[in-house]
């Protein structure tokens, strides 16, 4: 039912943990039904230098947000943006059908952390980019924390 990258960054999850004083913050899910992910970015000069983060989620919750960590760090804040949940399940080689929604928790937190570090500092964006955060529904499942 998972791929072998699925189960790995659920058991070995990569990024788990906070960042003290972090350029941003995002947190995205359905807390009615349990699946709760928050991101943190360290962003200097427009690189993410750092990210972490904590998900209550099922194994492809837990799977999808240390991907899309390992996907960003080092990049751009503009190549963030470009992350998409279809691109984290494919890094994944893939996820079940009912578990796509897990990758769109990944996008939607980092894209939140993205739009509080610029809400933060000021710098002008396009709302259109984050018009979608905080739409999604998930099942419940295990808490990874530090």
């Amino acid at each position: 039912m998972y791929s072998e990258k699925v189960i790995d960054h659920f058991t070995n999850p990569r990024n788990v943990g906070e960042i003290a004083n972090p350029s941003g913050v995002g947190e995205v899910g359905n807390a009615q039904c349990g699946d709760i992910m928050r991101v943190y970015l360290q962003i200097e000069d427009d690189v993410i230098t750092d990210v972490k983060f904590k998900t209550f989620g099922c194994a492809s919750a837990i799977a999808s947000s240390s991907m899309a960590t390992e996907m960003i760090k080092g990049k751009t804040v503009a190549e963030a943006l470009e992350l998409t949940n279809k691109a984290v399940a494919n890094a994944l080689d893939g996820l079940p059908p009912v578990k796509m929604h897990c990758s769109l928790l990944a996008e939607q937190a980092v894209k939140a952390a993205i739009k509080q570090y610029y809400d933060n500092n000021g710098i002008a964006y396009d709302t259109a980019l984050f018009a979608k955060l905080g739409d999604d529904a998930h099942e419940h499942g295990d808490l990874v924390e530090e």
